[in-house]
């Protein structure tokens, strides 16, 4: 079996000769579950990074800060004059607030696509069952047999199918296995940013023709700063999570990932219809698009035991 250098961080295997032993879909070369990156005995998938910590627990706490101010300062007040009303967005707002906290943890949670680290080895690679001439590659980093579209994150030490970039808000990155639930939670971030401004915005509306008299539980002075610090937050992470949105939707669009788009890399895959591209993350067309309960499909993938970690 030759060996040559690829470049800086992958290496290309040839065979010399035909091998005839295949790998059966499902097959698991190693015994023990790969616990790097996994905790609650493998259960969740957790990355250990201190920026993404903080980065989660201020999401938790924005979107806390957020629920406290649209209920206790602007809707519950306001149930007795304008019961239907304050009603109708207090359920609104707790849904779309517990969607996206929910969308939020499962992206942080599920195992974006990792690749089995270590696997590079020449018993491995004979058991794949190589033709003659084929070509893989070898992460020098991680030591992974390299899927095609597979990328190296170095927050998480690990190579990742359809990487597409690592996101400090939901510490992991978006790949394969997760990123229905990343679009899901910029999906829902983003229209309960809106419905919070709207929200503000008829508060103080009402606060100035009520000339700030029993429009709030709280005195005029934090009124308005609890509202004008909601507004902001609110415009803020609707520009954001909307653009995130807009990168994702293209991304899927294209069948082609935010780092394959920035390195400009040669398509060396079939690109999928549009349809199926977003078929591929999201499966049929249904209600359960927008749910962060369903996982997404396998799309008819064999899952050959050196692309999938156990």
């Amino acid at each position: 079996m030759n060996y040559t250098n690829q470049s800086n961080n992958s290496n290309h295997y040839q065979t010399d000769d035909d091998l005839s032993i295949n790998v059966s879909p499902g097959l698991s070369f190693t015994s023990d579950m790969d616990m790097h990156n996994r905790c609650c005995s493998g259960r969740f998938w957790c990355i250990q990074d201190i920026c993404g910590i903080i980065c989660v627990v201020l999401t938790w706490l924005l979107i806390l800060y957020s629920m406290f101010v649209s209920f206790f300062v602007i809707l519950i007040p306001a149930i007795s004059t304008h019961t239907v009303f304050s009603v109708f967005n207090l359920v609104l707002f707790l849904a779309l607030s517990s969607l996206a906290f929910i969308s939020h943890v499962r992206t942080m949670l599920t195992d974006p696509g990792a690749v089995p680290r270590g696997n590079a080895t020449k018993e491995m690679i004979q058991r794949m069952g190589l033709q003659q001439g084929q070509v893989i590659f070898k992460c020098q980093k991680c030591c992974s047999i390299k899927p095609e579209r597979a990328h190296h994150c170095s927050v998480c030490q690990r190579c990742v199918r359809k990487m597409d970039h690592h996101c400090p808000w939901v510490n992991n990155c978006v790949g394969e296995n997760n990123q229905k639930f990343f679009v899901l939670f910029t999906f829902y971030i983003a229209v309960l940013s809106v419905h919070s401004l709207v929200l503000v915005i008829l508060q103080f509306i009402s606060c100035v023709h009520s000339e700030w008299k029993e429009c709030s539980n709280y005195s005029p002075p934090a009124t308005v700063i609890l509202l004008l610090f909601l507004g902001f937050e609110a415009l803020l992470f609707a520009i954001f999570t909307t653009i995130m949105l807009g990168t994702q939707m293209q991304a899927i669009w294209n069948d082609e990932t935010g780092i394959e788009q920035l390195k400009k890399e040669e398509a060396r895959w079939i690109r999928k219809s549009r349809w199926k591209s977003f078929h591929a993350v999201f499966g049929l067309f249904s209600i359960q698009w927008f749910s962060p309960f369903t996982n997404p499909p396998l799309d008819g993938k064999k899952r050959n035991a050196y692309l999938y970690a156990v």
